[in-house]
């Protein structure tokens, strides 16, 4: 496989900090999408606002950079209208928590057919530290110097409450596990959800005694556990990984050309 045939050689060198855990993150996809075999033209990758939201300009597909907390707005468009395109849609935990928080649950619900990536690292990199809806209670940032009081959401058990079909977590450092759940996330026909914990060793990182990208992987090995372990139950900090729900059920873009094609017969009729 030769990477480079995925991106945008133009657009290097990137503007993500050193250590960051995007750039992890990209390699993954692309491994994701090469091992399904998509064709390139069959691609689209939609991004709202954000560190995450570059990886769009990186990748060498039908890509879309909308508006910040907009991705999944837009994708449910193109999704309607190009049913057969494949559609990913890279967020920040701020972009699809926050101010896209409301259309993360309406495209969960809807089991629209998209992958929505949440590249999680707890803080609002691009704009310069604030904390966000994933950042720890007691942890600091630069609009919570004394420590975050607000509680952090739980990803995963959202986008299950709001009904998502595919749900997922994982992180940078467990590369492997990444590709092989973002390979059944793409491939899954339905809503699906992959929250990676994403290392930013720049604003998250020095200020919570985790100075370096070395640092926050070797938090990542040793603060989270396969799902199903038998640690979660005498040490619950621990942070679970893995494929927490992966069912079939009614798709949004076919129920809705089934409507479609019932209305068109009565008015016939």
């Amino acid at each position: 496989m030769v990477v480079r045939e995925y991106i945008r050689e133009r657009f290097f060198p990137h503007i993500w900090c050193p250590g960051c855990g995007h750039g992890i993150i990209l390699g993954a996809m692309i491994r994701a999408i090469h091992s399904l075999d998509v064709p390139k033209n069959d691609v689209v990758v939609v991004s709202g606002i954000g560190c995450s939201a570059r990886i769009c300009g990186y990748l060498d597909f039908h890509t879309l950079h909308t508006i910040h907390g907009r991705a999944l707005a837009f994708a449910t468009g193109i999704k309607l209208s190009r049913p057969e395109l494949t559609c990913i849609v890279p967020m920040g935990d701020g972009d699809a928590l926050a101010i896209g928080g409301n259309h993360l649950l309406h495209a969960a619900r809807r089991n629209i057919d998209v992958t929505a990536l949440v590249m999680n690292n707890s803080v609002y990199g691009m704009t310069g530290g604030q904390s966000s809806p994933t950042t720890g209670y007691g942890d600091y940032a630069t609009t919570a110097p004394y420590g975050n009081i607000d509680r952090a959401f739980d990803t995963v058990k959202l986008a299950l409450g709001a009904g998502a079909t595919f749900v997922a977590r994982t992180t940078t450092y467990h590369v492997t596990e990444l590709i092989g759940i973002l390979e059944k996330a793409i491939a899954h026909k339905g809503f699906s959800l992959v929250e990676v914990l994403s290392q930013c060793p720049t604003y998250y990182g020095r200020r919570n005694q985790l100075a370096s990208a070395v640092d926050m992987l070797h938090y990542y090995r040793t603060h989270t556990i396969p799902l199903g372990s038998g640690k979660k139950a005498k040490h619950p900090e621990l942070i679970e990984r893995g494929i927490f729900i992966a069912e079939e059920k009614p798709e949004y873009c076919v129920e809705y050309d089934a409507i479609v094609e019932k209305a068109s017969k009565e008015s016939d009729a």
